[in-house]
């Protein structure tokens, strides 16, 4: 499996007052952290090298991971001083990125093969590969628009279009960086992908598994539901 990136610094106002002590990856689900059950997961799908981007209270994180080494993962940690939006994060933690790796967010569980989505995604020699869910019954908007050939063709948070959604799973070649500014915030959605998809550059790993988004107390309440 190739490296892991995870999204880990955001604020998580959504969860207060649970996030005033804790960053949101480390919120308690079932007893555990829930940045456990993330990471259990992707070990299961042979994930062993991982670099955290962390901000607000990284440090929590930090000093629970540490290097990784008792749980049986590498870890490396990408701090930003204020905040940086997604591609901004990844922008920062450059020099810890390898040429291919998956990009998740630390609030967000999506139970799908991952050896499958990048073996998929390095055939296709693509710049980037993202998982995408339908479902009749969606719990958010579509904003993914896909053609009959896999090829992401529009990407809109603000309005529904298509008929999937960004399950919030994304592979990427290091190349993409390129195209992210540096030292300003960037949004890796509203500002990256569309250049990707105008170039015909980003193609969709469909999937009809639900994923869940623990970034909302009803949210927090689904995930554990599921994980029971």
């Amino acid at each position: 499996m190739i490296q892991v990136a995870i999204l880990a610094g955001g604020l998580g106002t959504r969860m207060r007052p649970f996030t005033e002590t804790v960053p949101k990856p480390m919120i308690t689900v079932l007893g555990r952290p829930f940045l456990d059950h993330l990471i259990d997961l992707l070990k299961r799908n042979g994930a062993r090298r991982f670099v955290l981007l962390v901000s607000y209270l990284g440090h929590v994180i930090q000093d629970y991971l540490g290097d990784g080494s008792k749980h049986g993962i590498e870890v490396l940690y990408s701090y930003e001083h204020e905040p940086l939006g997604t591609g901004g994060a990844l922008k920062n933690a450059a020099g810890l990125l390898e040429g291919n790796f998956l990009v998740v967010h630390g609030d967000t569980l999506l139970d799908i093969d991952y050896q499958a989505m990048v073996a998929d995604f390095e055939a296709r020699q693509t710049e980037a590969m993202i998982a995408a869910y339908f479902h009749q019954a969606q719990a958010v908007p579509s904003n993914l628009a896909i053609s009959p050939d896999g090829t992401v063709v529009e990407y809109v948070k603000q309005r529904p279009t298509g008929e999937y959604v960004d399950a919030g799973v994304v592979a990427l070649r290091k190349s993409i960086l390129d195209l992210i500014p540096s030292d300003r915030k960037c949004s890796l959605e509203q500002e990256v992908f569309p250049t990707l998809i105008a170039s015909g550059q980003m193609k969709a790993w469909k999937t009809q598994i639900n994923f869940y988004d623990m970034g909302t107390p009803s949210g927090l309440a689904s995930l554990e539901a599921h994980l029971r």
